[in-house]
């Protein structure tokens, strides 16, 4: 039941990260063709206005499609547009994580002003600063670096049936799905806002999108996989230890 617990948790951090680029890109008036909670396969769907908002087979995934005909079309919307685009997933992460520390906070010693509002910003940022912290020593010799397969195994012995347990997983996840999309890759949400600060720069740098992003997303396909290999050799050694 944990398991299924720890799939919820993480389903809805995405969620709530694609949600963050939706707003900001009706924020910022760019128009949006698809708003999926989910990969794959359509399961459920309706149309509103041009958006269709759709949940799909695969849970732990989600993404906001631009209505656009084009990467000419895409590059005609100015950078700083973009930019507040690709930068509304790693902030909706942010916030939400300051919104359950404040759930945590009245929960454990009731409701306050300071317990809602003020505490849980140096909270979040102290959260923050450890979680990115642990990026330094993913790939050494000390670091572990675990895919999705691990994170549900490992998040479902942390948890239990706690609600306060599962309500810090979700910080600390939700923390680490902001401070990963920023990481200065394309395909993520960091690399794209380097290549849009680029753009600015020189409006030549718009050339480097495609094949930049071809390189991300292969990388990031090696890393998946090889994290995930990982994850099963180590759920394996504790079954046969």
């Amino acid at each position: 039941m944990a398991y299924f617990t720890v799939i919820f948790i993480v389903s809805f951090l995405i969620f709530f990260h694609e949600l963050g680029h939706y707003l900001m890109a009706r924020a910022v008036g760019i128009p949006v063709a698809r708003f999926s909670v989910g990969m794959g396969r359509s399961l459920w769907s309706f149309q509103r206005g041009e958006t269709e908002y759709r949940i799909s087979m695969i849970p732990l995934g989600g993404y906001v499609l631009p209505k656009i005909d084009s990467e000419e079309t895409f590059l005609e919307i100015s950078p700083i547009r973009r930019i507040i685009f690709a930068a509304g997933g790693p902030l909706a992460n942010v916030l939400l994580a300051g919104i359950l520390f404040a759930c945590l906070n009245v929960a454990q010693a009731g409701f306050s002003l300071s317990a809602v509002f003020t505490t849980p910003l140096w909270q979040t940022a102290i959260a923050f600063g450890e979680v990115a912290k642990s990026y330094a020593s993913l790939f050494s010799s000390s670091g572990e670096l675990s895919g999705i397969v691990g994170i549900v195994a490992q998040g479902g012995d942390y948890v239990g049936n706690s609600f306060f347990l599962g309500t810090r997983f979700a910080v600390v996840m939700s923390l680490n799905l902001a401070i990963l999309n920023l990481i200065p890759l394309p395909p993520l949400d960091g690399g794209k806002i380097i290549l849009f600060l680029m753009e600015m720069i020189h409006t030549s740098a718009s050339r480097l999108q495609l094949p930049l992003n071809l390189a991300g997303v292969v990388l990031l396909l090696g890393v998946i996989g090889y994290a995930t290999l990982m994850d099963v050799k180590r759920i394996l050694v504790s079954l046969f230890a």
